[in-house]
């Protein structure tokens, strides 16, 4: 039953990644300003450089997502480890270009220095992470580096949480913008909470076997 319950949840874990990681393809394939672009000035969306940050930070950090939570897979990780290496690289360089998008488009956020402040800080943990986890691995440091890569990609999942929780906040609060300040919290501050309960129960498991 255990296993059972594992292979459910890897399977939608799974399918929450790749389904939010095709996300962006609405701005650029559907009418962008039905969704999250109608909430800015036309001033903003008519910034050059905001738009090269937000189409970087939606693009590569929808990529980083896809790929992602493959590295996660311990079968694939062992069997095809030169896949695992190359997918490794694109998803660090994937998560570094959003996450400097990202910090620079926080400064822009709806709702004010609230939500900026949440999505900035987002933006420092994962770029900060990342670069643990690649500096780890060039160090021969692999548990290391896979606890780092567990919270990187915690941040990554932010996209994921965003986008489960913002409907439901604005249905409880019953407006977008005290919505918004929220969720720029609460889509990526509980996820770090839950990669750091499974880096220490990975570290107790390891304590107890050997």
């Amino acid at each position: 039953m255990n296993s059972i319950w594992k292979k459910t949840l890897n399977v939608f874990f799974a399918f929450l990644c790749v389904s939010i990681s095709l996300y962006p393809l609405k701005y650029f394939i559907g009418d962008p300003l039905k969704g999250l672009l109608s909430s800015k000035s036309p001033e903003l969306l008519a910034d050059n450089l905001w738009n090269i940050a937000f189409y970087g930070h939606i693009t590569f950090g929808g990529l980083a997502l896809l790929i992602g939570w493959t590295q996660f897979q311990s079968k694939w990780r062992l069997k095809y480890m030169s896949y695992h290496r190359f997918v490794g690289k694109v998803y660090v360089l994937s998560a570094l270009i959003s996450g400097a998008c990202g910090i620079y488009i926080g400064f822009f956020a709806s709702g004010g220095i609230i939500s900026s402040m949440g999505f900035i800080s987002l933006g420092l943990v994962w770029l900060y992470t990342t670069l643990r986890a690649f500096t780890s691995i060039k160090k021969g440091r692999i548990p290391e580096h896979q606890n780092w890569m567990i919270y990187s990609y915690a941040a990554c999942f932010a996209a994921v949480s965003l986008r489960i929780l913002l409907p439901l906040l604005i249905i409880g609060v019953g407006d977008f913008i005290p919505a918004y300040r929220i969720v720029a919290w609460m889509c990526w501050v509980p996820n770090l909470i839950v990669a750091h309960l499974i880096v220490r129960r990975n570290l107790e498991t390891k304590i107890s076997i050997s």
